[in-house]
């Protein structure tokens, strides 16, 4: 079952669900939009290897805003910091973000009970089109879970992405074959 807006506001009162900065009108009928953070990266290396820690460059997003190509892959951040302590986030793109041609996330738009960070987005375009920081750029779904919870996210030792991070993070699938 998906949360509505004031189960999702009972949920932030109860301190299940944390989003902060919190603005009343970021809420919608049944989820809550986020922001693209002020900084993006990109991976150093043209050719990655999932063995490896390929390593990013940061850089911020001008006032003026910034022209992504189709060419680039890039990291994106949400300005939003979230912990959803009871729930299973999803982060969807908005219509808007998507009918501009921009994909926010390939293949990671769930998270986990227990996930506290900012999001770390999975940014391509389909043509060239400039963005800004601040804007909307995608929402998050709450979805209610059935059954105990064992280990929450951020207490999993295997918890990959637990560091609080107001910037992008790189992928981090090198740690799997450290074993």
């Amino acid at each position: 079952m998906i949360l509505t807006d004031s189960e999702i506001l009972d949920q932030i009162n109860q301190g299940s669900i944390v989003i902060e900065p919190f603005r009343r009108d970021r809420l919608g009928s049944n989820s809550y939009d986020v922001h693209l953070g002020k900084t993006l990266a990109c991976y150093r290396d043209r050719c990655l290897d999932a063995r490896t820690h390929n390593t990013v460059e940061t850089f911020e997003i001008p006032p003026v805003g910034i022209v992504l190509r189709p060419e680039m892959f890039y990291l994106g951040v949400t300005e939003e910091y979230t912990e959803t302590h009871q729930h299973v986030p999803f982060l969807e793109g908005k219509s808007s973000v998507g009918r501009l041609g921009i994909d926010i996330h390939a293949t990671a738009g769930k998270g986990d009970v227990g996930f506290c960070n900012y999001w770390t987005l999975e940014i391509s375009v389909k043509q060239p089109v400039r963005v800004y920081a601040g804007m909307p750029i995608g929402q998050l779904i709450y979805f209610e879970v059935r059954g105990k919870l064992l280990t929450p996210y951020h207490r999993k030792a295997s918890a990959k992405y637990a560091d609080r991070s107001p910037v992008p993070v790189e992928s981090m699938m090198w740690k799997n074959f450290e074993k």
